[in-house]
């Protein structure tokens, strides 16, 4: 299917030979883009020529602008356009609501296409006051765009295209039948743009509720992970994992790390455990306000704090760039989501690392991933006397796995032979 649509799409290879205004040219430009990626190449002609697509596509592949930059060519070429929202793209959180959100400003600028976005956890009068002086895309979450539409602050009743991004994160914080109610609302003939992480029944039941004869685009097998990604386990009781976190923060200490926690009071507890050893960390979770979250995505994207403690849930669609490493404190409960987790890192032709704690509990989580997984886990051998001289060992700046396994077996041999002597004496 991919090398039909290829060819179909002729030899479109850089962004200067799309059929695209010179305004989004130059900003596409701007942005340090030449050449589409993957998902961008089979995506933007069939928008631009009024396809539905389906198509499944992770965080990280640069399908934001796979949407948003065709959706800005046609509302901007759009003569005829009357009031009221042109395109609405709903997503599940207020992260990647605002990430959406900006990468439309970053794309439009000097384009008459105005895009707002609106999302729930603070004050809508703001939110108001923008509708209001005109918009032409919509970006929002669920709950405050039926809320804005109930109050008739929204008019969707000339409607052109529906976008529903990250569609398998709304189905699990169930927004099915928010969806369900839009659909009703919105006008039958409208194009579809349909984006999901993954793909089974229930979400292809939803895809073809919306989507009409689409364009269906894989950009990945469901257990891929990006080559640039080293990735490692060690084997550690759940009571230690904030002992060896805490020194290898420290011995990284001007890396930037994503830590995915299973929950938010474990989220709480490992910033406690970091504060203690006076290391900066922020947390992202399901009990923060929206002004707490932002302020934390905030300090994290730009570096002010380097370590960054989150929720699958809470990290979910969010993309930030030039994640060093990705620890997995807690292992996740499948290979999809571990492959979610460690896709934050290794990106823009740099390398990452991603680094599992494995505790006794967890073992069948491991060799879950671990089957399913088709890149090699390198086990770091770790004992609780060994932490100290196995940490100047494991993560030098190459990540030279085969070493640091070599390196730690010496250490318990050498520990071994020192136990044989004290019970020969």
């Amino acid at each position: 299917m991919s090398d039909e649509l290829s060819l179909s799409f002729g030899l479109i290879m850089k962004f200067s030979q799309y059929d695209i205004s010179a305004a989004l040219k130059r900003n596409i430009e701007g942005q340090g883009f030449n050449r589409p990626t993957d998902i961008q190449f089979k995506c933007i002609k069939p928008i631009l020529d009024g396809q539905d697509v389906l198509a499944i596509a992770q965080t990280g592949t640069g399908k934001t602008a796979a949407f948003a930059i065709p959706i800005l060519n046609l509302v901007a070429a759009d003569k005829s356009r009357t009031k009221g929202i042109y395109a609405l793209i709903l997503a599940p959180t207020h992260e990647l609501a605002r990430q959406i959100h900006q990468t439309f400003i970053s794309l439009g600028k000097g384009i008459k296409a105005s895009a707002v976005c609106v999302y729930g956890g603070v004050d809508q009068e703001e939110q108001i006051r923008q509708l209001q002086s005109g918009a032409s895309i919509l970006i929002a979450t669920p709950g405050r765009m039926f809320d804005l539409l109930s109050q008739k602050m929204i008019d969707i009743t000339h409607l052109k295209i529906l976008v529903l991004d990250e569609a398998d994160h709304m189905l699990d914080l169930g927004f099915i039948e928010d969806i369900r109610d839009l659909i009703r609302k919105v006008p039958l003939r409208r194009q579809n743009l349909f984006f999901s992480a993954t793909i089974n029944k229930e979400i292809k039941k939803l895809a073809y509720s919306i989507v009409k004869n689409p364009i269906r685009i894989q950009i990945s097998p469901n257990n891929s992970v990006a080559k640039s990604i080293d990735h490692g386990v060690a084997f550690i009781e759940m009571d230690d994992k904030r002992y060896f976190l805490g020194s290898f923060i420290q011995k990284n200490e001007e890396a930037k790390i994503l830590i995915f926690v299973r929950t938010k009071v474990r989220a709480e507890r490992v910033k406690l455990a970091m504060d203690r050893v006076n290391i900066q960390s922020v947390t992202l979770h399901g009990d923060k306000s929206q002004e707490e979250r932002e302020q934390a995505m905030k300090s994290f994207h730009t570096g002010i704090i380097k370590i960054l403690i989150t929720t699958d849930v809470s990290a979910r669609g969010i993309d930030v760039p030039n994640v060093d490493f990705v620890v997995n404190y807690d292992l996740p409960d499948s290979s999809e989501t571990y492959i979610h987790r460690v896709g934050r890192t290794g990106r823009a032709g740099k390398r990452g690392t991603a680094i599992s704690f494995c505790s006794t509990e967890e073992k069948h989580l491991y060799d879950l991933i671990e089957s399913n997984l088709m890149s090699e886990i390198a086990n770091i051998a770790i004992n609780k006397a060994d932490y100290a001289a196995t940490l100047d060992l494991a993560f030098e700046p190459k990540n030279d796995w085969k070493a640091l396994i070599k390196a730690n077996e010496l250490i318990i041999d050498k520990n071994r032979k020192q136990k044989k002597f004290k019970k020969k004496k």
